[in-house]
């Protein structure tokens, strides 16, 4: 089943895997890009570009096709407009101040993909018992400059996993099985730095998902460093993009297998 709203998209398939991309937007409504000062490409800088390609390893999937800049469904409904430069890294976001129109139509956006999610997840614990979502991000780690010096990696791994608000006592197989399965895909000769909790902890979405199914589903905050793109211009190498996406889609018989032990079914 295919959903197509004009702020996120979604598909629903027939297994208890979910895969979402919801910064992956770019786009702007109209009353929004006439009062914006930030640029496109600045917009990126800060968006998820190339998430909504990784969900594909997905049957059940949400990708946001709206820039994070006119409403974050990754923060409290409280904070996901950004008005004070404090709000989006420093950064000058509006010519002048939004109003309250504007701010109240991003809103009704917010609410509407919430209540999306929610019918979506609740169909998905009836009919499976458990689900997972993984929660697909990517971060910056040359905020310097392209010729700056990079973001510490010991405090910036390729692959963060946020956990923070996942029940280990449910899911904590579930979780060392998708780390260690990725850890042990072949990257290019190589594993993967993947480690747990070290960058993020997972936002909103995640929190929100575990608080509204605290015991059927489980969501993975799967933050990729742009290690695989320039992200001052955007432009993406398109070989390591393909090579994360077989990647991930290496851990999801993993994550089944893991979720059948539970008692998921389908």
């Amino acid at each position: 089943m295919i959903n197509n709203t004009i702020t996120w998209n979604s598909i629903e398939g027939n297994k208890p895997l979910a895969v979402t991309a919801i910064h992956n937007g770019n786009l702007l409504r109209k009353d929004i890009a006439e009062k914006m000062l930030i640029s496109k490409i600045e917009r990126l800088r800060e968006e998820d570009p190339f998430t909504g390609e990784l969900t594909s390893i997905g049957e059940t999937r949400i990708i946001a096709n709206y820039s994070r800049f006119q409403v974050d469904f990754n923060r409290p409904r409280n904070k996901a407009i950004y008005i004070k430069p404090e709000d989006a890294w420093g950064l000058n976001v509006w010519n002048e101040k939004p109003t309250c129109e504007i701010i109240e139509s991003s809103l009704r956006e917010y609410d509407a993909f919430y209540a999306e999610a929610k019918r979506i997840f609740s169909k998905m614990e009836e009919n499976f018992g458990y689900f997972v979502v993984f929660d697909l991000h990517s971060y910056n780690h040359l905020r310097e400059g392209r010729d700056g010096l990079p973001a510490d990696p010991e405090l910036n791994p390729e692959v963060n996993i946020g956990t923070g608000t996942v029940n280990k006592e449910i899911w904590a197989p579930l979780v060392n099985r998708f780390i260690s399965d990725l850890k042990n895909y072949n990257y290019f000769g190589r594993s993967l730095d993947v480690r747990e909790n070290i960058k993020f902890k997972g936002g909103q979405f995640s929190k929100w998902i575990h608080e509204t199914f605290p015991q059927s589903g489980c969501s993975l905050s799967i933050e990729f460093k742009k290690f695989f793109m320039d992200e001052w211009s955007g432009i993406p190498d398109l070989a390591q993009l393909q090579e994360i996406r077989m990647a991930l889609e290496s851990t999801v018989p993993g994550v089944l297998e893991e979720l059948k032990k539970l008692g998921a079914k389908w």
